[in-house]
Order: structure tokens, then sequence, then C-alpha cells
């Protein structure tokens, strides 16, 4: 009779034996070693901040920006001619964008995107001066872990949106492309899976006449999307209230109308406008009727309205999130990856909102391949992600003609990449087309 300790020494001599006559993974794998495998550090060696711009040119940054000029007024009649605070800058015809490549002592690359249509050489200063020495000779696989100490560097001095928030995002996007690439899965893989191929999206529309503001919205609805978005009071001029009435009307059946107003209303005038809205039924949100600092406002317009208010794309950080949660001041959130810091944040957003029963879409203005590649992998791996903003951005020029290999997109809808990481690659020559300075 065999004793239970033999056994055990029996079983340990098989073990022994088949350790050593079977060959390793790696011996298997010739081209499997440490990091094929997982177990490897992944130090960073370089973090370079590179600024693009569409059409390129030697124009200073300084000289893009347009703003309305100091005591402009809003325009219209009574009381709504008033000083005009809502109108962003623009960028005469320009795009811009501040990427970031960060590289690993394994040859590894990742590749991330600040939002910053605007100052471009501000979010580049950041990243160089303040966080790059941070992250040298760091694990690239500590993601969240740099992702607290970026944020932290500059807590206590109250830095906790704008510039500061975007640039951590484009290191967050890289850093998540890179252990994506490690593991050789995509990004979705490694946010839990995908709830969905594709990612529906919106567009917008656009007309200087009501008619062609109509037809932009059918055209839009016959291509394949399901929702379209317009201005309402989006800076200077009227309350073009029979505008929306008429958009609204031509899709009805068909799709619904998504509005924005870029923060034009104060709280009991879009009391009175958003009550029309709930009138035509088939609005699917209205974004940013106020603005961003009235938060005390928001609850009070959600509180009386029919109609989702939607917020978002104008914060930066969980804790500001958490406080329009906290009080129910709004139905559907926006924030954008590239402005609220990378996919760690908008993740911790994300389910935030989804545990207060509250929606969420990606906003994504002006940007390049990693901005929309990482909406899309965090949207369909989000259980309560319900539509993207979109078009067609990859036929623009910091688009598909950037990549060795394309983003899909079709009216509609995008496809989520398979690729590892973010699912991208540049095509370097290409993008030295577009690099400044």
């Amino acid at each position: 009779m065999i004793r239970r300790r033999d056994l055990f020494k029996l079983g340990g001599t098989v073990a022994a034996a088949a350790i050593y006559a079977t060959p390793s993974l790696a011996a298997q794998d010739p081209v499997a070693g440490p990091s094929r495998l997982g177990t490897s550090p992944l130090k960073i060696t370089k973090v370079e901040p590179l600024v693009i711009r569409a059409p390129k040119d030697d124009t200073p940054a300084e000289e893009l920006i347009v703003m309305p000029p100091v005591g402009a007024m809003t325009g219209g009649m009574g009381l709504w001619n008033r000083l005009d605070h809502a109108s962003p800058s623009r960028f005469k015809g320009y795009n811009q964008a501040t990427l970031v490549k960060i590289t690993t002592d394994q040859g590894i690359i990742g590749w991330g995107e600040c939002h910053a249509p605007a100052a471009p050489r501000a979010h580049k200063t950041v990243i160089s001066d303040l966080l790059a020495p941070i992250l040298i000779g760091q694990d690239a696989r500590n993601v969240e872990v740099l992702w607290e100490k970026m944020y932290s560097s500059q807590r206590l001095r109250g830095y906790a949106t704008g510039f500061y928030t975007e640039s951590i995002a484009g290191v967050d996007l890289a850093l998540w492309d890179i252990l994506g690439k490690y593991v050789g899965m995509p990004l979705y893989r490694l946010l839990g899976g995908k709830y969905r191929n594709t990612a529906p999206t919106y567009t917008g529309i656009g007309g200087e006449s009501v008619a062609a503001l109509k037809e932009s919205a059918l055209q839009a609805i016959e291509q394949g999307y399901t929702a379209v978005k317009m201005g309402l009071s989006k800076g200077p001029g009227t309350r073009d209230l029979d505008r929306v009435t008429v958009v609204s009307e031509a899709i009805r059946g068909k799709g619904q109308l998504l509005l924005d107003s870029l923060g034009a209303y104060k709280l009991y005038e879009a009391v009175q406008i958003g009550r029309e809205l709930d009138r035509l039924k088939n609005i699917g949100w209205w974004e940013d009727a106020l603005m961003p600092e009235d938060v005390s406002g928001y609850p009070k317009l959600a509180e009386a309205l029919d109609t989702a208010i939607c917020v978002g794309e104008v914060f930066s950080n969980r804790f500001q999130f958490r406080d329009l949660f906290s009080v129910r001041a709004t139905d559907i959130i926006n924030p954008d990856v590239c402005r609220a810091g990378g996919i760690t944040e908008c993740r911790r957003i994300a389910t935030m909102a989804d545990a207060y029963g509250i929606l969420w879409s990606p906003h994504v203005s002006t940007g390049t391949a990693p901005y929309m590649a990482a909406s899309i992998h965090l949207a369909v791996a989000t259980s309560n992600f319900v539509i993207m903003e979109g078009g067609d951005k990859t036929a623009g020029p910091f688009g598909n003609v950037l990549l060795k290999e394309p983003l899909e997109y079709r009216p509609g809808y995008a496809h989520v990449p398979e690729r590892p990481g973010l699912g991208i690659e540049f095509d370097e020559k290409e993008l030295a087309k577009v690099a400044i300075g």
C-alpha cells in the first residue's frame, strides 16, 4: 500500500521530471520572451510631445486665435442683449493638436493626445517640463499609479483642470497604448471586454437658411445616422427656436435631434426655452444650456424639464462630476477623453455616472486617431455608453491619412479596433508633414 506521504513524494518526482523534460514557453516560442509573457519591467526611456497643425505653415500660434472683441454683446433684443461670455475662441480654419510619444526600453512605443486646439505649445511645455521627469525611468505598466502621481504632483497648488489634465490625458492614452501592445490585446480587453462591436455616432448639421439646415439633417438620417446635433443660440444672435422646430419635425420618427447651446442661457431663460423643447418630443438632449460655473442652476433646470440635460465636455475630473451627480444636475454626461484626464479618469467618471443611472457619451472634438480610438474603446467597454460624437473625422487631415492602417467609420457608427493597444499606428512620414516646432 502506498502511504499518503509516499504519494506526495512520487507526485513531486513526476512534476520535477515534467519540468525538466518540457521546454519552457520561451523556449517553445522563439519570439516569446519576458515582455511577451508579461513578466518583465517596461521602463519609460523617452516622453516626446509633438505639436501638429493642418494646414501646416509658419504662422505663430498666437496669430491663429479668433475671439470676439472686448465688450462684444450678444446682439439680441431687450435683456437678451448683454455681454457675450459664451463664445469660445476659434482658430481661423486651422486644426491643431499635441501628440505624446512614449518609448520604452523594450522598444514598445505608445501614442497619446491632448485636447489642444488653441495653444498646443502650452501642453508641450507641461509634458516636457513637468510630467516627463515624473515618468522617465518608471515602469510603463503602472498606468493608474502614474496617473495618480502626475495628478498629485500639483493638486495642492490648485491644478485640477485645463491644460494640466489635458496634458495628463495625452500621457495616459500613450501608457494604455503601451500596455495593450505589451500584452498583445486591444484596449477594450484591458478595460474588461466589450459590450458591442461598434459605437453608435451622431453628426453635426448646419446651414445658413432653415431650408439648408433641414436638408442637412435629412441627408444625415438617410446616410445612416440616428441622431444629429445643431446649435441653439450658440454664440451671438437671436434665439433660433423656430429653426429647431423645423428640423425636429422633419426628422420625427426617423431620428433624434440633439441641441448644444454653449452656455448661452440664464436659468430662468433656459427653463422657458426648455419647456418649448419638451413639446417637440424628439429632442435627445440639450447640451450646455447654462454656463459651466452655474453648477447650482443645473439641478433646478433638470428638475424643471422633461428634455434630458447633458453636460460634461467643460469638466475635467471625477470630483467635478461627483458634485454634479450628487445633486442630480444632469441626465447625460459627455466628458472628453483627451481633456478629462484620459482613459483612466474618464472610465472612473463613466462608472460613477452608472451608479446614478446616468448615461454617458464621449465628446470627440477636433483631434487625431488616438483621440478617436480611445473614445471608441472606452465607449464599447462601458455599460452606460449611449452614443458618441463623431461624424466621420477619419476623413479629415488628422484622420486615416496619418495612419498605417485606417480606423473604420461608417455613417452612424464606428468599429472598435481589434489591433493591440489603441489599435492605431502613425505613418511617421505622413506625421512629419503636419508636425511643427
